[in-house]
């Protein structure tokens, strides 16, 4: 029997919507449109930080969406791809946007990488869009219509384009300079929230992992970025960089006052 692209999404009794959009601080009704979705999608990207703050501190991450429910909204803290877009994912469950979930292929690394990045095609006004919060610094900023082979495609100073393979697979590009360079690669076969443990299991615990290997916080605002990695912070406002070296002890004050972390 063909399953259901709706079915097997991650669950969170505990997810209150009204709870969700104060947290985010979003103001005004959800519309159920591109507009609606785009608003509800930058309101969750320049408050929910990227972030790897925990698989650094060695622990375990939690799949769970009780558990994902209490560290974003609860908490005040944020997360990699499966916490952010899970959570993005209760919130299009509450008002019922119909999306299913895909693996995507990192391709920013050197070297051949597994399918461990969780997106999301979601079905707004009758049109199928790539929805991803939680690509770090290269994450798109507003739902991407899936049509759109080959156009470039602006998105704040970022510019973004979605192409087809010879193996039938859609890759998203981001324009870096005057050249295109790779961000992942996917199919539209539906995954299942389980599907993403063992890729979870890898990114927090593998040494091989960037996430265990390296510290990144990213946080997306109207007119830029700004993204910690390691011991810098780069700022990134209207398309122009700056960065600054940081001390060790000055991390949790970096947090505090640049991306927005409570009671670390």
């Amino acid at each position: 029997m063909k399953q259901s692209k709706n079915q097997y999404k991650i669950e969170a009794p505990s997810f209150n919507l009204q709870q969700y959009l104060k947290r985010i601080k979003f103001s005004g009704e959800v519309e159920l449109n591109f507009a609606g979705i785009k608003k509800l999608m930058q309101s969750q990207l320049f408050t929910v930080p990227f972030e790897n703050i925990d698989v650094q501190a060695g622990k375990i991450i939690s799949l769970a969406g009780d558990d994902i429910v209490d560290q974003i909204i609860n908490k005040n803290r944020g997360g990699y791809c499966y916490q952010i877009n899970g959570i993005f994912s209760l919130a299009l469950q509450e008002i019922g946007i119909p999306h299913y979930y895909i693996a995507a292929r990192p391709m920013v690394n050197p070297g051949e990488n597994a399918k461990t990045h969780f997106g999301i095609i979601a079905t707004i006004e009758n049109e199928d869009y790539l929805i991803d919060l939680g690509f770090g610094g290269n994450s798109i900023r507003e739902p991407l219509k899936m049509s759109e082979i080959g156009k470039e495609i602006k998105h704040d100073s970022d510019t973004f384009t979605l192409v087809k393979t010879e193996d039938d697979e859609y890759l998203l590009q981001i324009l870096v300079g005057k050249e295109w360079s790779n961000l992942y690669s996917f199919n539209l076969t539906p995954q299942r929230w389980i599907d993403f443990k063992p890729a979870n299991y890898y990114n927090y615990s593998h040494p091989d992992s960037f996430f265990v290997q390296n510290l990144i916080v990213v946080l997306p605002n109207q007119l830029g970025k700004k993204i910690l990695f390691k011991n810098s912070v780069k700022s990134i406002i209207n398309g122009k960089t700056k960065i600054a070296s940081f001390d060790d002890e000055d991390l949790k004050t970096i947090l505090e006052t640049e991306f927005n972390f409570k009671d670390l």
